[in-house]
């Protein structure tokens, strides 16, 4: 299907819907972690029902020229009363102060987690402030013959996030999620380029860590009758909408499983210089297997990258790291995989570190700091051992496994504290 460039006016998306957004086809990088090869777009939208026009979502301040001159050709000011802000980060609510003003009379609807966000982006300007409304799944607005209904889907990505339907044309507008940056002025899935590259990168940087949410929020979304979804980056998914939803499914559902479902699993990674941290690491994956009940999985990270333990690392119930010191620190390869942690959800995860060293030893005190800082267990401290771990040292590797695999398995060894010896 042929499909003309963006132009100056608002562009149809169904009858009496218009996207208003903004194209930014030159950007490289977005909120510094994102590459962005085909640069992005900031979605708006206008409905109007018989009763009045609605809002959904603005773009970034640096584009509101683009937003109002899309606006003002399908809509007055004065006939705006509702504006919908399904996520507050900057690149949609950037034009929202100046909007305000000029729709002073429009009700603004967000989620009750948007609320204090909301008081921190209008900063006091000696104006009335605008009279929100929070909601959340199933509240409604009546726009004359069309019925805008909230679903409340927190943590995609933001805790604000909510998505909009519209009931009566089977539309829903989705702020990030079902989004990917990827600017193309045909607009519309069924007409741009191939993005299906953009589309899985975003989810995996974006969404993957909250997919839990992701799940809830499908729960919510595909009951509904879908004709149209309208996310508020990238390509509008007019063509087999439900698909988009599908892939989220999956995307979100585990897809490494156990053959025995009870066992708990302990995933060890390290990398060794002179092979003493490797002699640590089996040690203790040695005294993890013994406690039974815990699968052990070792990795040398010299011989593999850091991306490709994603979805093992997701699926763990621990994990454990080893690392020399080298110049007072970890090595890198270590710290890649640290790194990587932050596009999962290891909150609440058990974690561990261990190391050989030869003069000062802060690689296990600076994983623990991490592991620490990504809200993971720490219980057991960690272990340095001088260069070459001998017999009784390599005792205590095996000692730290079995503890770690007691905490997995729930069967630690609680010790009895005289208190008179606290005295």
């Amino acid at each position: 299907m042929a499909a003309a460039a963006v132009t100056d006016l608002a562009v149809e998306i169904a009858p009496g819907v218009h996207w208003v957004g903004a194209l930014d086809p030159h950007l490289r990088s977005f909120d510094i972690i994102l590459k962005t090869a085909n640069g992005t777009s900031y979605n708006s939208y206008v409905v109007r029902g018989d009763n009045g026009v609605a809002i959904i979502d603005t773009v970034k301040e640096n584009f509101a020229d683009d937003f109002f001159r899309r606006l003002e050709s399908v809509a007055r000011y004065d006939e705006i009363t509702t504006i919908v802000l399904n996520h507050l980060e900057p690149d949609h609510s950037g034009a929202l102060p100046e909007l305000l003003k000029r729709a002073p009379q429009a009700k603004v609807y967000l989620s009750s987690r948007a609320q204090m966000m909301l008081k921190a982006l209008l900063k006091p300007t000696g104006e009335k402030p605008p009279e929100y409304i929070p909601v959340t799944t199933d509240d409604e607005v009546d726009l004359g013959g069309r019925t805008l209904r909230f679903l409340h889907t927190p943590y995609l990505h933001w805790p604000d996030t909510q998505c909009t339907y519209l009931v009566e044309d089977g539309l829903l507008f989705t702020g990030d999620i079902f989004g990917c940056h990827f600017c193309d002025a045909r607009l519309f899935n069924d007409t741009v380029g191939d993005f299906r590259f953009s589309f899985e990168y975003y989810y995996a940087h974006i969404m993957r860590p909250f997919r839990e949410y992701v799940l809830d929020a499908i729960a919510l979304i595909e009951p509904l009758e879908i004709n149209l979804i309208a996310p508020a980056h990238g390509p509008i998914l007019r063509h087999a909408p439900r698909d988009y939803v599908h892939r989220y499914r999956e995307l979100a559902t585990p897809r490494l499983f156990n053959e025995a479902r009870s066992e708990k699993t302990l995933v060890v990674f390290y990398i060794s210089a002179y092979g003493n941290t490797r002699r640590m690491a089996e040690s203790l994956a040695a005294g993890a297997e013994a406690i039974g009940g815990v699968r052990v999985s070792l990795y040398d990270l010299e011989g593999g990258e850091s991306g490709i333990f994603t979805d093992l690392i997701e699926e763990a119930d621990g994990l454990a790291f080893g690392s020399p010191t080298i110049n007072a620190d970890a090595v890198k390869p270590i710290w890649d995989v640290l790194s990587s942690l932050t596009t999962v959800n290891v909150k609440g995860k058990l974690g561990a570190a261990f190391g050989s060293y030869g003069w000062s030893g802060e690689a296990v005190r600076l994983i623990e700091d991490r592991l620490r800082g990504l809200k993971m267990r720490v219980p057991v401290e960690g272990l340095r051992i001088k260069l070459v771990p001998d017999a009784s040292e390599l005792e205590a590797c095996r000692d730290l496994g079995e503890q770690l695999a007691r905490h997995l398995t729930g069967r630690v060894e609680h010790r009895e504290v005289d208190l008179a010896t606290l005295a």
